[in-house]
């Protein structure tokens, strides 16, 4: 987690560095470059990046990575991975469009965190609940509260197929 996520998670969620550490299986610290996960010959399905800075995506897209985030995010590239970035910045300028469309080249998935209004979310937490199961589904997981188009129709628009 950099500097800047963990500003935002306090800011956003509520939760400290420790909270969410607790949750993790393995923690690493940014500056361990020489972690596990900076390596290719270490398994994984890939890597996503929820939020995604544009500083973290300009260090990915020119492979001058400083960090452990942006060094396993160049080996996730590297290694054919799906490395997912959830970008958040408004509004784009054409500097971080061309980024994002270097890093597109590159295999990455630009996903920003935008909401799903077909899913009619009541809250902020099901907004951000379908943009996670949205992501987690390109690494082949589920997440339960996902809605989907065309599962459900009648639940999600309120008409019935046919």
């Amino acid at each position: 987690m950099s500097k800047s996520a963990a500003l935002t998670l306090a800011q956003e969620t509520g939760l400290s560095v420790s909270d969410v550490n607790a949750k993790a299986d393995v923690v690493h610290r940014a500056a361990d470059v020489g972690a596990a996960i900076a390596s290719g010959s270490f398994r994984t399905l890939g890597m996503l990046i929820a939020p995604c800075s544009v500083r973290t995506m300009s260090e990915i897209a020119t492979g001058v990575t400083s960090s452990l985030l942006t060094r396993a995010a160049d080996v996730a590239l590297k290694e054919r991975r799906t490395l997912v970035l959830m970008v958040r910045e408004t509004p784009f300028h054409l500097g971080h469009l061309r980024t994002m469309t270097s890093l597109a080249e590159m295999g990455a998935v630009i996903a920003p965190p935008l909401p799903a209004f077909y899913a009619k979310p009541s809250s902020i937490e099901e907004m951000v609940d379908q943009s996670v199961g949205r992501v987690l589904d390109l690494f082949g997981l589920s997440w339960r509260p996902v809605k989907r188009w065309g599962e459900d129709l009648e639940t999600i628009t309120g008409k019935a197929e046919g």
